[in-house]
């Protein structure tokens, strides 16, 4: 964790969300090569220097193992992605979190540390890309454990599935498209992978740098 502490951020734990069904993959979308390394790889290396803690959040731990890292299944189960997000806040025990998603490979820290400093001066509850008029990034987003622990399980007691659906009752700071894109000039921070030509679009990229 050297790298973490030369930065002075605020204790971070980062939470990477692999539980999806990887439906239109037709396998494990985390666990496939991509130019030549697992996924879920890619984005936990990314994410790992910021880390003061790193988890994973799973219906599958025995698949993850091989990373070597913390993971756990869903604190309340059969909930979706808004139940991995909950589990999120749950298990962590630092009071800032940030999650993101399995199938970002070109996550972007940059953005992440820039929401936990706007948290951590502020007495906001999230920190989240918008990326579009109604469009929000939930799983490259970093929240206040304990006020946002509180508002997703009341969304999931009235059984609603929506990832943002709570947003509502908690304070938002909106990271717009001038401040992220200045933040990732590539533009690649939010590209995520749910098919064959999403990987290889992917793959061309990373092969290109």
């Amino acid at each position: 964790m050297e790298k973490y502490k030369e930065q002075k951020l605020d204790p971070l734990s980062v939470v990477i969300q692999a539980g999806g069904k990887s439906i239109r993959m037709g396998e494990n979308k985390a666990l496939m090569l991509l130019s030549g390394k697992p996924l879920i790889q890619r984005v936990l290396e990314r994410v790992k220097p910021i880390a003061e803690e790193l988890f994973i959040v799973t219906n599958d731990i025995a698949s993850f193992t091989f990373l070597g890292e913390k993971a756990v299944i869903d604190s309340i189960p059969d909930k979706g992605a808004i139940g991995g997000l909950y589990t999120a806040m749950d298990v962590s025990s630092n009071d800032y979190v940030a999650v993101v998603a399995c199938d970002l490979p070109f996550v972007n820290t940059a953005i992440l540390k820039k929401g936990l400093e706007l948290l951590a001066n502020s007495d906001a509850d999230v920190a989240i890309p918008k990326t579009g008029p109604d469009f929000y990034e939930p799983l490259h987003a970093v929240y206040r454990r304990d006020t946002c622990k509180k508002a997703i399980y009341h969304a999931i007691s009235l059984d609603q599935r929506r990832l943002v659906s709570w947003l509502p009752h908690v304070k938002v700071i909106e990271l717009d498209f001038l401040l992220y894109r200045e933040l990732d000039p590539s533009g690649l921070a939010f590209l995520n992978v749910n098919t064959k030509d999403d990987f290889l679009k992917a793959e061309k990229i990373i092969e290109a740098n």
